[in-house]
């Protein structure tokens, strides 16, 4: 695609603006959310939409998420049913989307739905990604901001290696606390189910539910993002459950021990989690094979492992 310039806009009223009016224009900006960056379009313009397939290499068959800034404006696009204001009144603002009935008259270009009959919506609590939605007052769909498949972006660096020059603006306000994307949950169905784990644990849902979540099997046809086998890979090949590096490997700690960066020296989940791409960045750098030391597969760790997993796959 064309070079273009890529703006840096601060987090300032006159920034937020900005972002909305190219939002607006049918172009492309990157803003924080509490998850990780996203790559944002007007979900109702299907020449955004299509640009952000473009600027990442997005599979097409691989749905986005529709980023609104309250329930009550995701009752615009989205069949609306009481697990999901079960769920919104616990969770949102949050890292968490839910994935829903397409309503009638809903103006969301078939490129965010991949064509299916539903909608991944989302309230992120950011409050610059607040700000910006409530300027638009319009559903932005809002990929993570980085190359298809390569790690996801938790700072404005990180974007602007990835996708400057392809995008029109980055809105820049700081690292993104949870570095985790949003866990995702089915409610097209008649049971609740985990499409993809995230920043937000299963565990913690449930509590609220009052039941288990139905677990997608892995064979089933993709319908949230994040699903795809290889994916949040780094250029150099990555090897998990490593109690420590090989001759040429860097080595990428999780509790206490030498390492060339630490999730968590500590061992606590929720600062692995926020650690966990920008380490993957940094390491990734420097061109070398990763060995990762385990991670716990429970609570956030669950999300964690996955993204590692999808990390180490085998590219085609």
């Amino acid at each position: 695609m064309p070079q273009q310039s890529t703006e840096i806009l601060a987090a300032t009223a006159g920034g937020i603006a900005r972002a909305a009016q190219l939002l607006q224009e049918g172009r492309l900006v990157s803003f924080p959310t509490e998850t990780v960056y996203g790559l944002g379009a007007d979900a109702r313009q299907g020449g955004a939409v299509a640009a952000i397939y473009e600027a990442k290499g997005r599979p097409s068959f691989n749905p986005l998420i529709a980023h609104v800034h309250s329930a009550e404006a995701a009752r615009r696009y989205v069949e609306w049913n009481d697990v999901a204001e079960q769920l919104a009144a616990a969770f949102w603002p949050g890292p968490l989307t839910l994935v829903l009935p397409l309503r009638e008259g809903h103006g969301i270009s078939p490129l965010v739905t991949a064509g299916l009959n539903t909608l991944g919506v989302r309230v992120p609590a950011h409050p610059a990604a607040q700000a910006l939605l409530q300027e638009l007052d319009g559903p932005v769909a809002a990929p993570s901001a980085n190359p298809s498949g390569r790690i996801s972006p938790t700072t404005a660096a990180h974007v602007k290696a990835g996708l400057g020059g392809r995008i029109a603006a980055i809105l820049d306000d700081g690292a993104c606390g949870v570095g985790l994307e949003s866990t995702i949950i089915g409610l097209a169905g008649p049971d609740a189910m985990l499409l993809r784990p995230g920043g937000l644990a299963a565990e913690v849902i449930e509590a609220v539910l009052g039941r288990k979540l139905v677990q997608r099997d892995v064979h089933d046809p993709l319908t949230a993002p994040g699903q795809l086998l290889s994916h949040y890979a780094p250029g150099a090949p990555v090897r998990l459950n490593a109690d420590a590096p090989g001759e040429g490997e860097l080595y990428l700690g999780f509790g206490p021990g030498s390492c060339d960066l630490n999730l968590s020296e500590s061992g606590e989940l929720a600062e692995a989690a926020a650690n966990l791409f920008g380490h993957l960045h940094q390491l990734d750098a420097l061109g070398k094979p990763i060995a990762v030391a385990p991670v716990p597969a429970h609570g956030l760790g669950e999300a964690i492992n996955d993204r590692l997993r999808r990390a180490a796959a085998p590219r085609d």
